[in-house]
């Protein structure tokens, strides 16, 4: 069946694509080749989602941004206590989901990116 399986990537125009890639590495561990970008096996938990919001949504708040990036972290206070190692502070957080727990971090150009991790599978 013709289908589409999940997210393939993020693609974004940036300022500085070089220094912004180096801050993901730095702050949230990306492991960024040398063309610039990084890749990853679909995670053994999780999903990818697509979600379309209200033009007026106050969801990405506070970036001007109209979209925002959710990556899944296997750690959520590790790779928090990371970017607080960089002078980086969660704009908010939530423990309590039921889908997972949840931070919201900016990244320099202006991006909310929300960090999420998964509940572990049900045995």
């Amino acid at each position: 069946m013709a289908r589409v399986l999940g997210i393939g990537g993020v693609f974004f125009k940036a300022e500085d694509p070089k220094a912004l890639a180096a801050w993901y590495a730095r702050v949230l561990g990306f492991p960024v080749e040398d063309w610039g970008g990084a890749q990853w096996p679909h995670p053994d938990r999780g999903y990818s989602l697509w979600t379309a919001f209200p033009r007026d949504t106050t969801h990405f708040a506070p970036s001007e941004a109209p979209f925002m990036i959710n990556l899944i972290v296997e750690d959520l206070d590790g790779v928090l206590a990371k970017a607080a190692s960089e002078g980086v502070e969660p704009l908010g957080r939530d423990d309590s989901d039921a889908y997972g727990r949840f931070a919201w971090i900016m990244d320099p150009a202006g991006l909310k990116v929300e960090l999420w991790e998964p509940p572990p599978p049900a045995p």
